[in-house]
């Protein structure tokens, strides 16, 4: 009888368990218009819903007791409630989210970005800023886990650069400019720039990533030389109220393979993340011509960082950074069993890239703070070609203390800074050093405004010192109104520079053979102008099912008296700097189309490059005047995530004069999600394009070959896929 008992008692604690729902009825606080696609979690559990179109979600299956849920929407704040259950109500629960910023809210307005130096939200910044996060950023590092390559190029306006046809060495361009003039930085600090900007793209894994900020268009007022084009800001994990493991496993057809981990935590006074990984790719010749699309590599990266949190006021962060790899590429007829290069051609980059970044954060008040960071870097690289060695080592630190008030009205932010850059070549025979050494000294200022309800006027004032160049003063303004609740505007300007090095895109491309040392005292800092002008519009359409969000954005750059490398009779090549200027100017669209679980992104790129010598005008080469975005997402929450791509490339000038061809590029991708781990599995290319099957990539003979410029893929379809494990 006690067992029966006991029996019943189980199935009915079953059944009352199982009968447990939470009915919500979402709505903006402020319009009282019915939110789709709104969610509401118990975070650290597998209960999660989201909105109909009618603007309800119901949580099955709860358990009894005091509940914190969490109901969030795209624009707008985040909100918590701690309710018992059952409710014993029979109405839906109604849930009112505060609009983030514009009412409406912009797309991924809730992200704070820190690339500006104060934390603000998307919409709240007078500075145009294009935030990658969360599920887009988790979607790009399925596509390829080993670096962030992908993950940039699929945005309007930056076309990844190959200058390598057997190394796939790659660099950044923003609206059409050289990778030299776009600054990459982690954190705020310059990691990425002179020598070991070459296979920063490379290196660079997503896993550990926060988020990617990106300024388009002059942003030296706030970070120094080098920003003319644009800022790409990598923002690192930091330790959040629970554990996190998680762990990657991928490898690819063309004999790929991804390992890699990320652990944090935070304790009461400590908190620590750690990310390792390994990356190895196979030598791949899909064309079969005998030369490598993708090289042989290995790499290793360990990036552990302590965070102490010392009492209320003082917070200090310990960074260090460890990257090693060895990556062939050449003839494939030459590798052995083994993979290693017996003879014939090849290119071998071998690197070590170290650095380290302490940060200390002394809360002064409640409004007010001082950060004193100092990061240090060592990078050794060395390019082996048949009969040809270039190898040296770079030693750069980055130093900086800031003060930074905040207020209800304003947000200001003060600092000085000191920039160092050495880099030594390891001699060799009957070829002149490059070495060179760089130090700046520079002061900034700036102050956001909220100069009215509806507008904000970011401004900004950089002085730089430079030992070879000289001083540089770089005034900044940026501008912010909101005309309503569905239309905002923003408006750029700046002046910016850039120190000269001889590491750009047209001496990588050639391994740096026969390229003199730059003449510095005839030599000048390149300076620039910036200008963009962005309209933004956010709506719901028909009964608020259907979110329609367009982005228009023009830009301007101008470049005077660029330094250009040019060839001398004797088979050398000198930096020159004729009078002239290089100019580009564009417009770029966005359009981002949701229906329930779809989302589809429309992008499009004008970008018109200009190089003016000496009076003499000419296209810019290896820019595609046009570009097509295509991306279309469907994502069953916490069950499925599905896209389809497709991309267009018009054609490119290139440097020998000819024109490359136009094509399309296409991909897909599925990832099926349980609570613990997903499984995922990538198409890329689906249209197996390859420049390989349209035009040459290189002249001459297999052992000796002269490459032509790589405008378009050379390794065609890769199919990638693995499993992600959340522990």
């Amino acid at each position: 009888m006690k067992l029966l008992t006991l029996v019943l008692c189980l199935f009915l604690s079953t059944v009352s368990y199982a009968q447990n729902a939470l009915k919500a009825l979402v709505k903006d606080a402020k319009s009282a218009e019915l939110l789709i696609s709104a969610t509401a979690r118990i975070p650290g559990t597998k209960f999660a819903a989201r909105t109909d179109s009618a603007g309800l979600l119901t949580l099955q299956n709860l358990p009894n007791g005091s509940l914190v849920i969490e109901f969030s929407h795209i624009g707008y704040q985040t909100r918590r409630d701690t309710l018992v259950i059952p409710l014993n109500v029979d109405q839906p629960l109604l849930i009112l989210l505060e609009p983030n910023g514009d009412g409406e809210g912009e797309a991924l307005s809730e992200v704070q970005v820190t690339s500006t130096r104060t934390s603000r939200s998307i919409a709240n910044t007078p500075t145009r800023i294009e935030v990658i996060s969360g599920e887009e950023l988790e979607e790009k590092g399925n596509m390829k886990p080993g670096d962030i390559r992908m993950l940039l190029a699929e945005s309007t306006g930056i076309q990844t650069q190959q200058t390598s046809a057997t190394s796939a060495n790659s660099s950044i361009r923003i609206q059409g400019l050289d990778g030299k003039y776009t600054q990459i930085i982690r954190d705020g600090f310059p990691l990425y720039s002179g020598f070991s900007g070459g296979l920063g793209l490379l290196q660079i894994a997503p896993l550990d990533l926060q988020q990617v900020e990106v300024i388009k268009g002059s942003a030296s007022t706030l970070y120094g030389a080098g920003a003319i084009a644009g800022l790409v800001n990598l923002v690192s994990r930091v330790p959040g109220q629970e554990q996190q493991m998680n762990i990657l496993l991928n490898g690819t057809s063309a004999g790929g393979l991804d390992a890699s981990a990320f652990y944090s935590e935070k304790f009461e006074k400590t908190g620590a993340t750690v990310y390792a990984a390994y990356n190895h790719g196979a030598a791949y010749d899909p064309a079969d011509i005998g030369l490598t699309a993708i090289p042989r590599f290995n790499r290793y990266t360990l990036n552990p960082k302590i965070f102490l949190y010392i009492n209320d006021k003082l917070n200090v962060d310990i960074g260090l950074n460890a990257t090693m790899e060895n990556r062939i590429g050449g003839s494939m007829d030459q590798f052995s069993d083994s993979g290693t290069l017996k003879s014939g051609y090849f290119e071998e980059n071998k690197t070590g890239r170290y650095s380290s970044q302490v940060q200390a954060t002394y809360q002064l008040s409640s409004a007010e703070k001082i950060t004193v960071k100092n990061s240090f870097g060592y990078f050794d690289r060395s390019i082996a070609l048949p009969q040809y060695r270039f190898s040296g080592k770079q030693r750069s630190s980055y130093s900086e203390a800031n003060y930074t008030q905040h207020s209800e009205k304003a947000d200001w932010v003060a600092g000085l800074n000191f920039v160092s850059d050495n880099f030594r070549e390891d001699p060799a025979a009957g070829i002149p050093v490059r070495d060179y050494d760089q130090k700046t000294w520079g002061a900034f200022v700036q102050n956001t405004w909220n100069a009215a309800e509806q507008l904000s006027l970011e401004t900004g004032l950089r002085g730089d010192y430079t030992n070879h160049y000289g001083f540089f003063f770089l005034p900044r303004l940026s501008a912010l109104w909101k005309i309503n609740s569905h239309i905002s505007t923003r408006l750029g300007a700046g002046f910016g520079y850039k120190a000269p090095t001889v590491f750009t895109e047209e001496a990588e491309r050639i391994q740096f053979r026969n390229v003199l040392p730059l003449d510095v005292p005839n030599t000048s800092a390149e300076r620039s102008f910036g200008l963009n002008y962005d309209i933004n519009y956010v709506t719901a359409l028909f009964d608020n099912q259907l979110g329609l969000s367009i982005n228009q954005m023009f830009f301007y750059t101008g470049i005077k008296n660029p330094i250009l490398l040019r060839q001398l009779s004797a088979g050398s090549l000198e930096y020159v700097q004729p009078k002239g200027n290089l100019k580009t100017r564009g417009m770029e669209t966005n359009v981002k189309l949701t229906l329930g679980d779809f989302k589809l992104f429309l992008g499009y790129t004008l970008a018109d490059v200009k190089q003016d010598q000496q009076g003499q005008v000419s296209n810019y080469p290896l820019v595609s005047r046009h570009r097509l975005n295509n991306v279309l997402m469907y994502e069953l929450e916490e069950k499925w995530k599905i896209g389809a791509e497709a991309y267009y490339f018009s054609r490119q000038p290139l440097n020998d004069g000819n024109m490359g061809k136009a094509y399309w590029t296409t991909g897909l991708m599925a990832e099926k999600i349980w609570e613990r781990f997903s499984l995922f599995i990538n198409f890329e290319n689906l249209t197996d394009t390859r420049q390989t099957k349209f035009d040459t990539i290189y002249t001459g003979s297999i052992s000796n070959p002269e490459f032509r410029d790589i405008y378009a893929p050379l390794d065609g379809l890769v199919v990638n896929g693995g499993i992600k494990i959340r522990l």
